[in-house]
């Protein structure tokens, strides 16, 4: 039998990424009736089953894992893990549904995306121009300063895009996004530099909330209905709303965003969600 051609410079198949991880954000609601017909024993070994799956430090974890509580009728308990092996964050769901408290469990919502560095995140290359944009040129002290001290913490910026650590803040808000395609504002028709400038523009209302909001955009385009997963931590509930609310005023969202829905939870153990869930 006569195999397909292929090139010898193309890489081997793979589930994993060349860079980054995979992501999932799922969301659990509490089935009242579902978890009245379990029996004591059964919702402790269903307990105590998810709590193992769901340890940050144990033989299930994935790279990054986290559970929270979420407010408002359409979730109860939400978990965002991220992995270089898509099958390994799955597994979590699989272990879930068939524990013990797994029919009480249902999923209300999933979002499945890919962790990436923006392609307006610039290159030294293109810092350097805009400096030079704004009225900084090579030679002025000033211009040497911004420059150095771009290309030292631009690889740290990178890896947190790529390989994100969870900060310890006990706010958590999630929601999809897609830039906008309708006439007059088609996000995708602009020339990159506009876009480009725009997203710089965003970038630096978002600094403004640095210590207070951390946040996380993770690519979906492909992969779910929306294009980006915003994931913000903040150090206060007060804070979530600050940041969406200024950035929203930003062209690049005033003009061109459209958005999903918001989650918002709070971080918390396994344990301590399902006993606040009377699970």
């Amino acid at each position: 039998m006569n195999r397909p051609h292929v090139p010898a410079n193309l890489p081997e198949p793979t589930i994993h990424m060349a860079e980054g991880w995979h992501c999932l954000h799922q969301y659990y609601k509490v089935d009242q009736q579902a978890l009245a017909e379990l029996s004591e024993s059964a919702r402790a070994e269903g307990r105590e089953h998810v709590a193992r799956v769901l340890n940050p430090e144990g033989e299930f974890a994935t790279a990054r894992l986290q559970t929270s509580i979420v407010s408002g009728h359409r979730a109860d308990i939400a978990l965002m893990s991220m992995d270089a092996d898509p099958l390994k964050i799955d597994a979590i769901t699989q272990e879930i549904r068939n524990s013990a408290i797994g029919s009480a469990l249902k999923p209300s919502y999933s979002f499945v995306s890919i962790s990436e560095i923006s392609e307006y995140v610039p290159t030294i290359e293109q810092y350097s121009e805009r400096l030079k944009r704004e009225g900084t040129h090579p030679g002025d002290p000033a211009f040497e300063a911004k420059v150095n001290a771009y290309q030292q913490r631009l690889p740290a910026m990178n890896k947190q895009r790529l390989y994100p650590d969870i900060p310890a803040f006990p706010v958590i808000a999630f929601y999809p996004m897609n830039k906008s395609r309708v006439p007059g504002a088609n996000w995708f028709t602009e020339p990159f530099s506009v876009r480009s400038n725009l997203m710089a523009e965003h970038a630096t209302s978002g600094i403004k909330f640095a210590g207070r909001v951390s946040q996380l955009i993770t690519a979906s385009t492909g992969f779910d209905d929306w294009e980006w997963g915003v994931t913000l931590w903040g150090r206060a509930p007060e804070h979530i709303k600050e940041i969406v609310y200024t950035m929203r005023f930003d062209k690049a969202s005033a003009k061109y965003a459209e958005f999903g829905p918001f989650y918002i939870s709070y971080a918390s153990s396994p344990e301590d969600a399902m006993s606040h869930l009377r699970i």
